[in-house]
């Protein structure tokens, strides 16, 4: 059985810098044009071979004419590094990234919302390698799924990390605030609440990234309790988005389901959930964890 690939979303070079010196096996950079210059992308690249690990890139926007004309010419200054794939979320950009970078292992992110198996193998005859399935499918729908679809195929799953109300992670606010197309860079200086008339100063914070917007956040997703039931899904990568917190609280994320991942595969018929893994992350964490849709509860 080969291992799960355990990856993890850096959200700025500081941020990368730490994490790929824990035991994750990849990292990816939230988008290619946002926050890493050229050459901490290279530095990066470079820093990741190095310790025998891979980065991959990530286009999570639906494109405009000038983006597109954008995305064609960050990629022709990158077309030499040793990028290990790239992440999209519409044909646009796959074409782009295919007739630009045809070394280049191309996915689709959960923004693309794959929630069967006829989508998934669409895809991958249009030369998709990898799909991050959607979060709206069950551990008994992902298997099914991975089941019916071309072997080399890998399938994607998010195990811990924010949730968004929307499907999968199509943006809300900037659809009316900004340009309508859900593509403007959100301002981390910008502030938005939800105030209900009846309770005037009382306030929800509303976040909103290239992800997707955060309305009511109460839950994070946190599977470490059924990591052999989504290994036995024969998913291929497991990823660990925590890009909205600290990075003390990444390291130690990573430390847990590396410590849970490697205890399965060296005893998968003795694996024990221990709980002081999750009361370790349930002390650094400021809302409820949630297993999802992926544990279809009574």
């Amino acid at each position: 059985m080969k291992k799960i690939e355990l990856l993890v979303d850096v959200c700025d070079f500081n941020n990368f810098k730490e994490i790929i010196k824990t035991e994750v096996d990849s990292v990816c950079i939230g988008d290619g044009l946002k926050k890493f210059s050229l050459d901490e992308i290279q530095e990066a690249v470079k820093i990741t071979k190095n310790n025998n690990k891979k980065i991959y890139l990530a286009f999570n926007k639906i494109p405009h004419e000038k983006d597109a004309y954008d995305i064609k010419i960050f990629l022709e200054k990158i077309k030499d590094l040793e990028i290990d794939g790239i992440y999209v979320l519409e044909p646009g950009t796959l074409k782009i990234v295919k007739e630009t970078l045809r070394d280049v292992k191309v996915f689709f992110s959960e923004q693309a919302n794959i929630t069967n198996y006829e989508t998934a193998n669409f895809w991958y005859d249009e030369g998709v390698k990898r799909v991050v399935v959607s979060k709206e499918l069950s551990i008994k729908d992902i298997t099914n799924m991975i089941n019916n679809i071309d072997e080399n195929l890998e399938v994607e799953l998010l195990v811990h990390g924010s949730l968004l109300i929307s499907h999968s992670g199509r943006k809300l606010l900037s659809n009316f605030i900004k340009d309508k197309s859900g593509s403007s860079d959100y301002n981390l200086d910008e502030k938005y609440n939800l105030v209900e008339e009846q309770r005037p100063n009382m306030y929800f914070p509303v976040y909103e990234d290239e992800r997707g917007t955060f309305l009511f956040n109460t839950e994070d997703m946190c599977m470490i309790e059924y990591i052999p039931e989504l290994i036995r899904t024969n998913a291929k990568i497991f990823k660990i988005d925590t890009r909205l917190k600290d990075t003390n609280y990444t390291i130690e994320v990573i430390k847990a389901y590396k410590k849970a991942i490697d205890e399965f595969y060296n005893n998968p018929d003795e694996w024990k959930f221990n709980e002081e893994w999750l009361k370790n992350l349930d002390d650094l964490n400021s809302r409820n964890f949630t297993s999802g849709f992926y544990i279809k509860k009574a």
